[in-house]
């Protein structure tokens, strides 16, 4: 059953790579859906990340004064953020939050045979449907990490601050020392794997839904459970390509 889902949801990479070359984007759709995939979720991604910098900072903090060291807090908060947390936590809040929207969504329509009547209007599903989904999936999740990470680090700067008096700019000489060009590149080329995962699980997961209600709710919680997955996955093998 998990290698039927693979295959199909390459397939519908294929047919979306095919629609998108001949030209069949809708670009108002597109944005429409960039809103929905960034904009709304852009909140939580930034409160999780802005927590997660905090509460790394304060877990380092003590210990790096204890070893005269805390002039390092900076560049371990933000290595830590760019290279795997804020991409991570931000995917994984917008898997949450759009990714299951759009399974429920695109899964609605299927069990209401919306999908069938656009096949009978002669308007493909994959470029009406799909296309600018995961589009918008590439380019928002990019754009909502960049935030979150600068959050982060923002929110493990104050921290530092309140709890061993670390002053700004120590902590900010400090992310520029360790903080590399390199390890921003790699967040991003993570962010894009991501947005695509989730559009593309997601949206194949409620465009195979069949049945009713019932089939909706559970075709939601298989596309939240195999979109965490997969991100998790992926992070690991990109991690072991870039920096092992």
């Amino acid at each position: 059953m998990i290698i039927s889902f693979i295959g199909k949801c390459i397939i519908n990479l294929f047919n979306v790579i095919k629609s998108l070359l001949k030209g069949e984007l809708n670009l108002r759709h597109a944005i429409e859906q960039a809103a929905v995939i960034g904009y709304d979720s852009l909140p939580i991604s930034l409160i999780i990340t802005f927590i997660a910098g905090s509460v790394l900072s304060l877990q380092i903090a003590k210990y790096f004064v204890m070893s005269g060291a805390e002039a390092y807090v900076g560049g371990l908060v933000s290595v830590a953020l760019v290279r795997e947390m804020a991409p991570i936590f931000a995917s994984l809040a917008i898997g949450a939050r759009a990714g299951t929207a759009i399974a429920a969504e695109i899964g609605n329509m299927k069990v209401t045979e919306q999908i069938d009547a656009m096949k009978t209007l002669r308007v493909d599903p994959m470029s009406y449907i799909l296309l600018p989904r995961i589009l918008a999936g590439i380019v928002m999740v990019p754009l909502v990490t960049i935030l979150s990470e600068l959050i982060g680090i923002l929110g493990g700067m104050f921290i530092s601050h309140l709890t061993i008096a670390l002053h700004f700019k120590r902590y900010l000489n400090s992310v520029w020392l360790y903080l590399s060009i390199h390890d921003i590149q790699v967040s991003l080329i993570k962010a894009v794997v991501f947005g695509l995962i989730i559009t593309l699980i997601c949206s194949t997961q409620g465009y195979e839904t069949e049945g009713g209600a019932k089939e909706v709710g559970i075709s939601t919680t298989k596309a939240a459970i195999y979109t965490t997955f997969t991100i998790l996955l992926f992070d690991y093998f990109l991690t072991w390509i870039f920096f092992s």
